[in-house]
């Protein structure tokens, strides 16, 4: 950091300083939330970028230092969800090119059993994939996801059931 002051709680009162406490701490974190959301490495990295510049922007005007990284949070899976609509929309007018596949980076970042589940939950519908990653990697409560995804805590539970059955089921296979 640039070595300006930190207030009374120790948090850096520039924003500058602030959200790159921030960025050091959490971009990594981030990055993977938005991969497992939208599957594009590179897409992850710029929307965590955008995020964080939001985050910049605004600084002035958030009320709570402490709810930088909710906002972060909040920011890139906005920012995931507009990039799959975008992309869904994309799809339906552009036909797809015959034998499409992943990249070989893509594919080598992770091995074994967490490629596979990373494969799997990319595969889960986007509701189901939401839910998913929001109640394990982000560890958001049933209320909170309903809240954020605006839809009944029912539904999230309905769709947290499915995923897993699809996921414990999609495991056993690769196993």
């Amino acid at each position: 950091m640039s070595g300006s002051s930190s207030g009374a709680d120790g948090f850096p009162t520039s924003a500058r300083d602030a959200v790159e406490a921030l960025f050091h701490v959490h971009h990594r974190r981030l990055v993977g939330l938005a991969a497992l959301l939208v599957d594009d490495r590179e897409s992850a990295e710029e929307i965590v970028q955008d995020a964080f510049e939001s985050l910049y922007k605004r600084w002035g005007r958030l009320r709570d230092p402490d709810a930088a990284v909710a906002y972060l949070d909040r920011s890139v899976v906005y920012g995931a969800r507009s990039w799959v609509r975008r992309r869904v929309t994309a799809k339906a007018f552009v036909a797809p090119e015959a034998g499409t596949s992943p990249s070989a980076e893509s594919l080598g970042i992770d091995s074994g059993r967490r490629a596979a589940l990373s494969e799997a939950i990319r595969e889960l519908p986007r509701r189901q994939r939401e839910v998913v990653v929001l109640r394990y990697f982000l560890d958001l409560s049933e209320a909170q996801i309903a809240e954020w995804l605006g839809i009944s805590a029912g539904s999230v539970k309905t769709h947290q059931s499915r995923a897993t059955a699809a996921l414990h089921e999609r495991m056993e296979a690769w196993a």
